[in-house]
């Protein structure tokens, strides 16, 4: 009898999608999915040619394709499921996003025009050493993605990298981030799900080298029949590592769906490990559904800390109430909590506009629906 896969650490890795088995929605990695929706992403033919896209010329900067066989492909990480290898495969070139200047730079990838033919994308961010860079990916309009995202960060260097989906309603986004910190290095990943008929994204990272640190942040807002799932890795592989996982989430209308899954490995070399992961959801209506799931693996004692936390409620009378003492209607002191509740992610994009813009949306989702 095989012994099914019960830690995130064991799962098999392969580029390869014939590796992995049939996806029937019954595996561990795929039993909160709506995987009938999905096959045709998970195991049929894709599209692999250059997607379009756009982008500033920004100094410090270049953005340019390489072949997929490149050897700086695949040092970041390797797929754990049949879709990320199955748009591993069918991907003939990678969109490589490179930063090299110490001074800090700021760059936006539009994608807008994917269209509705199921289609790989793979990407591949690097930073040369001391390097400091934003790089935001700003997804809209139609899609039938499913695609790879690779981060290797150089010693010294720091990257905040913010994905940000507003697909169409009907689109369909699978999506695995994998990133490889080096020594001191520093990334703050954020996803912002907004938009779309189902968004999964599972971002992972290595703390490879010591001093290495990570922040991984999420909001996302589902409404009526939409599904967001994220499912989380960190690997401290080293000493003296850090990494802050902090998710926010709102549901609203019937059928909304959420998933967080948040695993955290502390390796035996990963002594002075500080982590610390957390996942909080805030339901709106009836009707809606939150998994949220915090995993802690620990193979060494010798650690600064390790702790996790996860809360799915509704509305906080408490502060209802103080807010409606004080003259603001009930409509409204729901929607300050919900803008306070969400805004604590949004508020660390370090992006201006973008924050500005997100605040927006979120305000006109909750004008329309609370």
């Amino acid at each position: 009898m095989t012994i099914p896969v019960q830690i995130r650490s064991a799962r098999p890795k392969s580029t390869n999608p014939e590796d992995f088995e049939t996806v029937t929605g019954r595996e561990l990695d795929w039993k909160f999915s709506p995987v009938a929706k999905l096959q045709e992403l998970i195991s049929g033919p894709l599209d692999g040619s250059r997607f379009p896209h756009s982008a500033p010329e920004v100094a410090g900067i270049e953005v340019s394709w390489i072949a997929s066989s490149d050897a700086r492909v695949g040092v970041a990480g390797m797929p754990e499921d049949k879709a990320s290898a199955n748009a591993w495969k069918a991907a003939e070139e990678v969109l490589l996003i490179s930063a090299s200047s110490e001074e800090h730079s700021e760059i936006t990838i539009t994608r807008d025009g994917l269209g509705t033919t199921p289609r790989a994308a793979h990407i591949l961010i690097t930073t040369a050493p001391h390097a400091q860079a934003t790089v935001i990916l700003q997804n809209s309009g139609d899609a039938r993605l499913v695609e790879n995202l690779e981060v290797v960060l150089g010693a010294g260097s720091r990257l905040n990298l913010v994905s940000v989906q507003e697909w169409n309603d009907d689109a369909l986004h699978l999506g695995s981030h994998f990133a490889s910190i080096g020594k001191d290095a520093e990334l703050k990943h954020t996803l912002v799900s907004l938009s779309g008929d189902v968004i999964r994204v599972n971002p992972s990272a290595i703390l490879a080298d010591s001093g290495s640190s990570v922040v991984l942040n999420g909001v996302y807002f589902a409404d009526a029949g939409q599904h967001i799932e994220q499912q989380v890795y960190v690997n401290h592989d080293a000493p003296q590592s850090k990494s802050r996982v902090n998710y926010k989430g709102a549901l609203q209308g019937k059928g909304a769906r959420t998933v967080w899954i948040g695993d955290v490995l502390i390796g035996n070399k990963a002594v002075g490990t500080d982590s610390y992961e957390q996942n909080r959801n805030l339901v709106l209506t009836e009707g809606t559904r939150a998994d949220s799931i915090p995993n802690l693996e620990i193979e060494t004692g010798d650690i600064a800390g390790a702790g996790h936390a996860s809360a799915t409620g509704r509305f906080d009378d408490e502060q209802l109430f103080y807010l409606q003492a004080r003259g603001i209607s009930e409509a409204d002191a729901r929607r300050l909590v919900v803008r306070g509740f969400l805004n604590e992610i949004v508020q660390q994009l370090e992006v201006p506009a973008l924050e500005e813009r997100i605040e927006e949306y979120l305000n006109n989702k909750l004008e329309a629906g609370v």
